[in-house]
């Protein structure tokens, strides 16, 4: 992302970048520049891709919960309809039109997200913590042993995939593309074809539900009222996994990152887990910048001119730490940031997506309690990109401890039973295969996951 500069706009140096390293090292030093603009400035996303950024707390919030002035659908934008967006953009998989609940409005909005919010609705808090707290026991065992980790890429980045395949009731073999799919579209690994491999997943999903339907949210959402459309599953389904995997690895990794800083002014002493989490949410929200709209007329801004049919996006890491909120913040509650957007389409799985950072951050804590960072602070590095706000690696160092987590919680004392109930039988334990032993089965982390827990 590049700002541009308005011409004859005084204070606002030249050539500020908004993509790369410098930006992704400093994005509130690039926010704090456009506001001398307003509460909105021209970046490009990408190289031909022009937008307005909202920058401005009020104004953010004001575009969010406009439905008769700006419009979520894609379709609209008049650059990519007429030629003017390269088709191989970087940025185009992220914001071109797709049938779902994200890029839609009116009544196609509130069919297709009746569908998402019922089907979510019916996660049990309780089941997504017992569903949390065994991945991580896998997750950890992989590596407790070293001594050392990269927590983004051997716990944070693997733990939200492997739950969402459980929680969407993927059998081994499809859960193991679709993992395999899922992580190279976010790391930029071939992602045209990662993405027809996961299209290819999600209808092979899709079919099996409607033949076997399972307690699951697949099976939710295909017997939802609304009757949704094979095409209509499979893109809620991207839209739903897509929307939870990166920012909750990205969620994960700046919570522990934050907990972990010792030296850092932004850490309080005692810090709690739900205080760590609501401070990324305010300072570092793990999508920075997204949810564009596009104005149905030109519209003035706050002074900033956004022609119809352009993209506007929000920068929720902007407007969060807007100046003229630093006084406001202290009366400001907790959940008035913007991370999880606001208005119709606000984030759905906001409490889903809570209680699994927090128990994932609590698990590792709590396996290896004198965690701490493997390098200074200032030497981390963020991953370049105009929407996320993410580490490239989390490296940390502990005591090695042996791998004896996920067998301890199959041999944990069980739930008395009720009066007269039988005795829920002993599930059988399988060794934790070593990363030797999987790639010579060929097996993937979902398939090492079932063979452990016969789920």
């Amino acid at each position: 992302m590049e700002f541009q500069q308005p011409a004859g706009t005084p204070g606002i140096p030249p050539g500020c970048p908004m993509h790369g390293q410098d930006f992704a090292a400093d994005p509130h030093g690039a926010y704090d520049t456009m506001r001398v603009a307003g509460p909105a400035a021209p970046v490009e996303l990408a190289p031909g891709v022009d937008a307005t950024l909202v920058v401005g707390y009020q104004a953010a919030r004001s575009v969010l919960q406009n439905t008769t002035d700006f419009s979520r659908d894609p379709r609209r934008w008049k650059a990519l309809n007429e030629g003017r967006i390269a088709l191989d953009s970087p940025v185009l998989p992220m914001m071109a039109y797709r049938p779902n609940c994200l890029f839609t409005d009116g009544a196609v909005h509130l069919r297709l997200r009746k569908a998402v919010t019922d089907s979510l609705d019916r996660l049990d808090i309780g089941r997504i913590r017992r569903d949390v707290e065994p991945i991580a026991a896998f997750l950890i065992d992989r590596f407790s042993e070293r001594g050392r980790a990269d927590l983004l890429n051997d716990y944070a980045k693997l733990l939200p995939l492997l739950l969402f395949n459980r929680l969407f009731g993927c059998p081994a073999g499809i859960g193991d593309r679709l993992t395999s799919s899922m992580s190279a579209i976010f790391d930029g690994r071939d992602a045209l074809k990662a993405n027809e491999e996961l299209t290819a997943c999600l209808m092979e999903l899709i079919a099996l539900k409607r033949r076997e339907p399972g307690d699951d949210v697949t099976s939710w959402l295909i017997r939802h009222p609304v009757g949704l459309t094979d095409e209509e599953l499979k893109d809620q389904l991207v839209m739903l996994m897509g929307a939870g995997v990166e920012p909750e690895r990205n969620l994960i990794g700046n919570a522990l990152l934050l907990l972990l800083s010792h030296g850092s002014s932004d850490r309080g002493a005692g810090m709690l887990i739900e205080e760590a989490l609501d401070h990324v949410l305010w300072n570092n929200p793990p999508i920075a910048n997204y949810a564009t709209h596009y104005p149905l007329h030109d519209v003035d801004l706050g002074g900033v001119y956004v022609e119809a049919g352009t993209p506007l996006m929000i920068s929720f890491g902007g407007a969060n730490n807007d100046p003229s909120l630093r006084t406001a913040r202290q009366s400001l509650s907790k959940g008035a940031h913007l991370a999880w957007g606001a208005g119709p389409h606000a984030c759905p799985a906001k409490s889903p997506a809570t209680v699994i950072a927090l128990t994932a951050v609590e698990a590792i804590l709590n396996a290896l309690p004198d965690l701490a960072l493997d390098c200074p602070q200032e030497e981390l590095q963020w991953r370049p990109g105009p929407f996320h706000r993410a580490l490239a690696a989390l490296p940390v160092r502990f005591t090695p401890t042996p791998g004896t987590r996920v067998a301890a919680l199959h041999t944990a004392a069980p739930a008395v039973p009720a009066a007269g109930a039988a005795a829920p039988p002993r599930v059988p334990v399988t060794p934790v295969a070593s990363p030797q032993e999987d790639r010579s089965r060929k097996k993937g982390f979902w398939s090492t996951f079932l063979d452990i827990f016969r789920v």
